[in-house]
């Protein structure tokens, strides 16, 4: 194996028994970095100089035998919504596409405090706006699996580079799935943790109730290490929940005997590909035979659920977009011959079809007149949809279903028809509403070989169960990650049984 094949507990080892250089693992990831990504396009900035200064200074540490923690030397990469001091923070739009932050996001201070090394900063869709990564103002990119398909979004590029071996870290922000679904589509894992449990201080904002950034790993011990990094209360995010935050990696636990896990009948109908149900429930019957316990459960108000998250969700990224005037920071379209006419100006050149789509979404949904008629009722569903869980959890521990109705789709495919876009999320935007941890996981292929991803939802603040069952079906069941053909020389996908791992 490559270096740049490694999970980071791994590459710890490997860096404490000096079997290899931070420098050398860092070298690893840019090869493999210039050889794919011409093909997957999963950066939009690269910080080759900044990475081997960080990896220059773990050797260095180890050198002078000072201990190093297990995230030291580590390469990451980080989705371009979060804030980095000097380097460019684009959100994937041409109206902040020369845009430095002066300041680092929290989670990022963090991060680099513990050794992390930055590799760049991942495409996504605009403003997080998306489910493919196609709605990027710069380029689109490709799924690992096969080129021709979406990684999911909107953190598409951070799942994506993880998956083809281009980072071995990443971390993403989830409003509505954006985390989970690019996770189960690249075959690796995505967490979206509570809302509140990681700070959202410099994560550029979508929606303010709904944004979360989470981990994008090869594996469930990767997750809860880069958990313990980012977790925890910061008073600088007003919605930041000061409590104390446990060790994840203590849950990393291979037993799962008498847990119960509710299986949900709203999301198994209707719209569910035979394949991805295929896989799911093979999924399920290894959990049971694990020693779980699956139990019915109903979440009567899911069916309102994509109306309610596209009016809250459009709303708020109404009020937070408001900010891109040309005035202050970012794009200033040129010529107009007053500030009203160059705020239209930048708004129209800077922002791309589908953020002004849901700028007008959301602008509608506030006016005078509609406001108690869409916005208002919205929140009141919400209200239920909270309610539907709070009751599904009395009688279980997390909640089952798959993380997607569908495999990765072909690029262009759902494009003109954003509805069939916006399906794509059904199953991970209650999450968001409800305030709720998430996690994705592989656990098995579709009929095009490619990665079905299984979720489970917990309790507030309750990821230790979640990683606790994610990690028991990953040792029993495996391999830590799938690995696409991009990283094994061409597989035939079509040599991989439908609903079973492959045997790498």
């Amino acid at each position: 194996m490559e270096l740049y094949e490694y999970t980071a507990h791994e590459l710890h080892d490997i860096l404490l028994r000096k079997e290899a250089s931070a420098r050398e693992i860092v070298e690893s990831v840019f090869r493999r970095i210039d050889e794919v990504e011409p093909l997957v396009r999963a950066y939009i900035t690269l910080t080759r100089e900044e990475a081997f200064a960080a990896a220059g200074a773990t050797d260095a540490r180890i050198a002078r035998g000072e201990e190093i923690g297990p995230l030291d030397g580590i390469p990451i990469a980080l989705k371009d919504n979060l804030s980095t001091r000097g380097i460019k923070t684009t959100c994937a739009s041409r109206i902040l596409e020369n845009y430095i932050p002066p300041y680092s996001a929290t989670v990022v201070e963090r991060l680099m405090s513990q050794g992390v090394v930055m590799l760049g900063k991942a495409n996504m869709d605009e403003f997080a706006m998306g489910s493919s990564t196609e709605n990027s103002g710069f380029f689109t990119t490709r799924n690992p699996w096969d080129l021709d398909r979406v990684p999911g979004g909107s953190s598409g590029g951070s799942a994506a580079a993880v998956s083809a071996g281009e980072a071995v870290l990443a971390l993403g922000s989830d409003t509505g799935g954006s985390i989970r679904q690019p996770a189960s589509f690249c075959g690796v894992v995505g967490l979206k943790p509570t809302y509140g449990c990681v700070s959202r201080y410099g994560l550029v904002a979508f929606a303010s109730s709904l944004d979360q950034i989470g981990p994008i790993t090869r594996d469930v011990t990767d997750c809860a290490i880069l958990m313990n990094a980012i977790a925890g209360y910061d008073p600088r995010d007003s919605t930041s929940v000061n409590r104390e935050y446990p060790d994840y990696t203590q849950y990393l636990i291979p037993d799962i005997k008498g847990l119960k896990i509710g299986v949900p009948k709203e999301y198994f109908g209707e719209g569910l590909a035979p394949d991805v149900r295929e896989a799911i429930e093979q999924a399920m019957n290894r959990l049971q035979d694990m020693g779980a316990i699956l139990v019915d459960v109903s979440l009567p108000h899911s069916e309102y659920a994509l109306a309610t998250y596209y009016l809250v969700a459009t709303a708020e990224a109404s009020s937070n977009l408001a900010r891109y005037d040309g005035v202050r920071y970012g794009l200033r379209a040129k010529g107009a011959p007053d500030s009203v006419t160059m705020a239209k100006r930048t708004r129209k050149e800077g922002f791309g079809a589908e953020v002004k789509r849901r700028i007008m979404l959301g602008t509608y949904a506030l006016s005078s007149g509609y406001y108690d008629a869409y916005y208002l009722k919205a929140l009141k569903v919400r209200t239920l949809l909270i309610q539907d869980f709070e009751r599904a959890f009395e009688a279980c521990d997390v909640v089952l279903s798959p993380t997607s109705p569908t495999v990765a789709f072909r690029i262009g495919e759902k494009t003109k028809d954003p509805l069939s876009m916006y399906l794509s999320d059904i199953y991970t935007i209650t999450a968001n509403l409800a305030a709720l941890p998430g996690i994705s996981f592989p656990c098995g292929f579709g009929q095009d070989g490619l990665p079905v991803g299984l979720q489970l939802l917990g309790k507030h603040f309750d990821e230790p169960t979640l990683i606790r069952a994610a990690y028991a079906f990953e040792t029993a069941w495996g391999p830590r990650s799938p690995k696409p053909p991009l990283q094994t020389g061409g597989r035939d996908r079509a040599s991989i049984p439908a609903g079973s791992f492959s045997d790498d």
